[in-house]
């Protein structure tokens, strides 16, 4: 019994944090471009989930969410947005990347 509680409370836990992540990402404006399903203007979050997996890219990315890039994904580049904290980066980044 106490098993299937812990196993309830992390499942309950882990699946808010993708909630809270998805309304970070909304906050962020970072839906404006992306979608968590298909590509909007960037591409969508599970497919740069998919493109990543298995590789230890949450900081690379964080650093490409604050600063902004191009060519990985195409011609259009990725804005800086300076609005997004290091910390929000960092957060929205690791969200990503779990998402299947």
């Amino acid at each position: 019994m106490k098993r299937t509680l812990l196993v309830l409370l992390t499942l309950t836990a882990a699946s808010t944090a993708v909630l809270a992540d998805a309304e970070l990402a909304k906050k962020r404006n970072c839906l404006a471009c992306h979608a968590v399903d298909n590509k909007v203007v960037g591409p969508g979050y599970k497919d740069i989930a998919k493109k990543y997996a298995g590789q230890d890219v949450a900081a690379k990315l964080a650093t490409k969410i604050m600063k902004g890039g191009s060519g990985v994904w195409g011609a259009i580049p990725m804005p800086a947005n300076p609005q997004v904290s290091e910390a929000d980066a960092k957060q929205l980044a690791t969200w990503i990347l779990i998402l299947k």
